[in-house]
């Protein structure tokens, strides 16, 4: 066995771990992954796209884009960066992550291009990697309850103060 093979055995996620972790559902945990990859190329091109011009803060935007696009791409898609050798090794320490912390560096990655410069390429090519922020930031709200749990609670809850209630008019008396 090669090096590169036990590199890529010990960078390898144990899928287990992560969904046991996190409480995503596998289509969920596709779709951000989906939204990361289509928000890097929206923030990719929009980058391209805001350096061809003459003011500084365009050119810094569309620069930090780029670099938002790679790390899209390294932390959701590590097989879009196979020449580089530590794609793997980031890409399983970004699925250790808890949701939370993905939905934080997500938005914030996306937040700062749009603060040097607030034109409607950097607003539109950000706004899918915001997306992705946003999506890995619903998922770390966790599942919603069931009608009948809820009921079961709220009944719970009306027998305590009941009771409750009927101590305190019992030791007036």
């Amino acid at each position: 066995m090669s090096s590169q093979d036990e590199q890529f055995q010990a960078a390898a996620p144990d899928p287990a771990a992560s969904s046991a972790d996190d409480g995503m559902t596998w289509w969920y945990r596709w779709l951000c992954r989906i939204a990361g990859v289509i928000g890097g190329m929206s923030c990719a091109f929009a980058g391209l796209w805001n350096c061809v011009t003459i003011n500084p803060l365009n050119i810094a935007a569309g620069v930090w884009m780029m670099l938002n696009a790679f790390v899209l791409f390294l932390c959701e898609a590590p097989f879009c960066c196979q020449f580089i050798e530590f794609a793997n090794a980031v890409s399983a320490r970004a699925d250790k992550l808890r949701p939370w912390q993905k939905a934080a560096f997500y938005c914030g990655m996306a937040v700062f291009p749009v603060m040097l410069s607030l034109t409607l390429t950097t607003l539109f090519g950000n706004a899918i990697a915001f997306a992705t922020g946003v999506l890995y930031g619903l998922s770390a709200l966790g599942k919603k309850g069931d009608a009948i749990s809820y009921a079961r609670i709220h009944q719970q809850q009306k027998q305590m103060d009941e009771e409750k209630l009927t101590g305190a008019l019992e030791g007036q008396a």
